[in-house]
């Protein structure tokens, strides 16, 4: 897994005033979306305050399972669904209230479309957005629950203020009760 949401070595210095000076500014309260798994994906954004999760559900069995944060200083969206317009794959949610600097996929288009340096910006976003997935991947097979909540403590050192115990399990795609345990053991030195 990557050491944080938000280390990733693009310079979006570029995307993030585009955002700011073309968008529009929007809150959410907790628990409103952003977007709707299924509906067409709308907007991309950058979150001023706040966060979001992205949350998907279980085909057979309808259980919530969420796959990713966005978090303040951090781009929020289905970026492939709002560039082409196609359905969000997940529903984005605020966890808290929380405030963005939205456009839509028309205006993201477009700034891409301006010339060959936002281009190459595209390419390189896409770039790490798959590089992101597949470590995330990768992780699941190569990492213990423990490790994997030992790095997301490492990456989000306050998150567990925000998460409740099901949502982190969620996350790490493990039981409530994986991650009571671990707790233990981090706090006791008990297994």
């Amino acid at each position: 897994m990557e050491h944080k949401f938000s280390d990733n070595r693009l310079d979006l210095q570029a995307l993030r005033e585009f955002c700011e000076r073309e968008g529009e500014t929007a809150t959410y309260r907790k628990g409103e979306q952003l977007e709707r798994e299924g509906d067409p994906a709308r907007w991309f954004g950058f979150v001023t305050e706040g966060c979001f999760k992205y949350v998907t559900r279980g085909i057979s069995d309808g259980r919530e399972h969420i796959t990713w944060f966005s978090f303040e200083g951090e781009y929020v969206g289905d970026y492939p669904a709002c560039l082409y317009g196609r359905p969000s794959q997940t529903t984005i949610e605020a966890m808290m209230p929380s405030r963005v600097f939205r456009v839509n996929g028309k205006q993201l288009t477009d700034f891409f479309s301006r010339d060959t340096e936002t281009a190459e910006l595209r390419a390189a976003i896409a770039e790490h957005l798959l590089s992101q997935a597949r470590a995330r991947y990768l992780d699941f097979h190569r990492t213990t629950p423990r490790e994997r909540y030992e790095l997301l403590l490492h990456r989000c050192p306050g998150i567990v203020e925000l998460l409740d115990l099901q949502d982190i399990a969620s996350f790490l795609n493990v039981t409530p009760k994986t991650i009571s345990k671990i707790r233990k053991v981090i706090t006791f030195g008990k297994e």
